[in-house]
C-alpha cells in the first residue's frame, strides 16, 4: 500500500493563485547578503513549496555559505490566503529562534509581505529583529526572485538579502 503522504493531492482552490510557487527551486547564482552590523556575504539557497490538498502551502528554505557549504539560515512554515481576497499570510519559524507572521498581498506574480507579529526565544542573538519585509516575484523568464529587508533594535529598515532561483525539474 502506498504511503498517503507521497500521493499527489488535488490543489485546494483557496491557494490556486499561488500555484506558481509550488515545486523545488535552487539559487541560480549566489545570493547577496548584507546589513550594517554584518560583513557582506554570499549564499546559496534551496526552496521547497509543497501542498497536500489543504488550503495552505508548506515551505522549507535552506541556505548555505558559498565558500564553506556550511548550513546557514533555515526557515519553515506555511502560506495561507484569505478566502476571496488577494491577502496572504506567511507563517515562518527560523533556526535563529525567530518566529514571525508576515502579511501582505498577491498582485499577479508578486507576493509582498511585511511583519504582522514577531516572537523570539528569550536567548536570541542580538541585535533583535524588529520588522521584516519580503517580496517574491516570478520573472518573465520563469526565475523566482526574493528580496528581504529588515530592521533591528539598532538599525532602520534596510535590504538584507537578494537572490534569484530557477525551478528544478
Amino acid at each position: 500500500m502506498a504511503c498517503p503522504f507521497h500521493q499527489p493531492a488535488k490543489l485546494n482552490e483557496a491557494i490556486s493563485p499561488l500555484d506558481w510557487l509550488l515545486g523545488n527551486w535552487e539559487s541560480v547564482e549566489p545570493g547577496e547578503g548584507s546589513f550594517p552590523s554584518l560583513k557582506p556575504f554570499r549564499y546559496t539557497e534551496a526552496l521547497h513549496f509543497t501542498q497536500v490538498g489543504q488550503p495552505i502551502i508548506n515551505f522549507m528554505f535552506n541556505a548555505s555559505d558559498v565558500e564553506t557549504k556550511k548550513p546557514l539560515h533555515r526557515e519553515c512554515g506555511f502560506i495561507r490566503m484569505q478566502t476571496g481576497t488577494n491577502r496572504v499570510a506567511f507563517i515562518v519559524a527560523q533556526n535563529s529562534g525567530l518566529v514571525e507572521v508576515e502579511e501582505g498581498e498577491l498582485v499577479g506574480m508578486k507576493l509582498s509581505l511585511h511583519t504582522h507579529a514577531l516572537a523570539r526565544t528569550s536567548f536570541a542573538k542580538e541585535p533583535h529583529v524588529k520588522e521584516v519585509s519580503r517580496v517574491f516575484q516570478l520573472q518573465p523568464d520563469g526565475k523566482l526572485e526574493q528580496t528581504v529587508s529588515m530592521s533591528t533594535d539598532k538599525q532602520p529598515m534596510t535590504q538584507h538579502l537578494h537572490i534569484t532561483y530557477s525551478r528544478l525539474p
